[in-house]
C-alpha cells in the first residue's frame, strides 16, 4: 500500500513538472515571437529612409535637418550615435569603479544591517522614475556646472553622465555584491586559517574570481545607459553637433522622445526616427557580443 502511495506522489510530481515545463516552454515562446515582431516592424519602418539616402549615408551623414524640405534635408546620426556611446560608457566607467568600491565596503566592511539596508536603497533608486532623476539634474549638476565652473549653460555629456552613472549604479551593486558574498563564503575561512591578510584575499582572489558579475554588471548598465531617455533629454542640451565632454549633444534615445510626436507618419522623418532605433539595437547587440566573446577569452586565459 505504502508503495501504491508513493507511486501516486511521484506521478503527481512528475505531472506537475511536466505542466510547469510546458508552461515556461509557452511563455519563451511567446516573448521570442513578441521580439521578432518588434524587430520586424522597425526594420520595416526603417527601409524607406534607408532606400532614399542608403545605410552609408545615414550612420556617417552629420547633419540632421528633417524639416528643410527640398535639396538640403537631411538626415545623419553619425554626430548623434557617438554622442549615445559616450555617454553611455562614461557613465558606466563612473558607476563601475564606484560600484566595485562599494560593493567590497558592503561585504567586508559593513554589518548586517548597512549591508541589507544598502541593498534595499539600491532597489529602491531602481524604482525612481528617469524624470525626476532628470529633476534632480537640472537643480543639481547643470547648476553645479553653471556656477562653479563658469559655463553659460550647464546642459553637457558629463552632466549627462553623472546623473546616468548614479542611475546605473544599483544594477554593478547588486550584482558584484552577489558575487563577492558567495566568494567570502568559500574563501574566508580558509584565508583565516592560512593568516592571509583580508584585502590580500579581497585583491588576489575576490576580485580576480568576481570578474564575470563586473562584466554582466557591465552589460546591464550599458544596456539601461543606451537606451535612458527622459532623464538624459533634460540635462545634455540636446544639440545636434560634434559630443564634446563639456558640450550639448544629443543621443538617440533623446532624438527620437523629441521628434517622433511631430512626424508625419509615414514620412521619410518618421522612417528615419525608426532607422535610428534600429541603430541603436544594433549598437547594443555588437557591445554584448563583444562582451561576450571577451568573456569566453578570459575564461581560456585561466585554463
Amino acid at each position: 500500500m505504502l508503495e501504491y502511495f508513493n507511486t501516486i506522489k511521484n506521478n503527481n510530481a512528475y505531472i506537475k513538472e511536466a505542466i510547469f515545463s510546458l508552461f515556461i516552454t509557452i511563455v519563451s515562446f511567446l516573448c521570442i515571437i513578441v521580439l521578432a515582431f518588434i524587430i520586424f516592424f522597425i526594420v520595416k519602418e526603417s527601409i524607406p529612409i534607408l532606400k532614399h539616402i542608403g545605410i552609408y549615408n545615414f550612420v556617417f551623414g552629420k547633419v540632421w535637418r528633417p524639416l528643410a524640405f527640398g535639396v538640403s534635408e537631411s538626415y545623419g546620426i553619425f554626430y548623434i550615435i557617438l554622442a549615445t556611446i559616450y555617454t553611455a560608457m562614461l557613465s558606466t566607467l563612473i558607476s563601475l569603479f564606484i560600484g566595485i568600491g562599494f560593493s567590497i565596503f558592503l561585504v567586508f566592511i559593513a554589518n548586517d544591517f548597512v549591508r541589507s539596508f544598502s541593498l534595499s536603497l539600491m532597489d529602491l533608486i531602481v524604482a525612481v522614475p528617469s524624470v525626476i532623476y532628470g529633476f534632480i539634474g537640472l537643480v543639481i549638476i547643470v547648476k553645479f556646472f553653471e556656477r562653479v565652473l563658469n559655463m553659460s549653460a550647464g546642459e553637457s555629456v558629463l552632466a549627462a553622465s553623472i546623473l546616468l552613472s548614479f542611475m546605473i549604479l544599483p544594477f554593478i551593486i547588486s550584482t558584484v555584491t552577489e558575487s563577492m558574498i558567495v566568494l567570502k563564503k568559500s574563501y574566508n575561512n580558509v584565508s583565516i586559517s592560512l593568516g592571509v591578510d583580508k584585502w590580500y584575499m579581497v585583491l588576489k582572489l575576490i576580485l580576480p574570481n568576481s570578474k564575470n558579475a563586473i562584466l554582466v554588471g557591465f552589460i546591464l548598465a550599458v544596456s539601461r545607459a543606451l537606451g535612458e531617455t527622459m532623464a538624459v533629454m533634460m540635462v545634455i542640451g540636446n544639440s545636434l553637433v560634434f559630443p564634446r565632454l563639456l558640450g550639448k549633444a544629443e543621443t538617440i534615445a533623446s532624438l527620437i522622445a523629441l521628434e517622433i510626436g511631430m512626424a508625419e507618419v509615414k514620412s521619410m522623418h518618421y522612417s528615419a526616427l525608426f532607422a535610428s532605433g534600429a541603430v541603436l539595437m544594433i549598437t547594443l547587440s555588437i557591445i554584448n557580443i563583444f562582451v561576450h566573446f571577451l568573456k569566453k577569452y578570459l575564461l581560456k586565459l585561466e585554463l
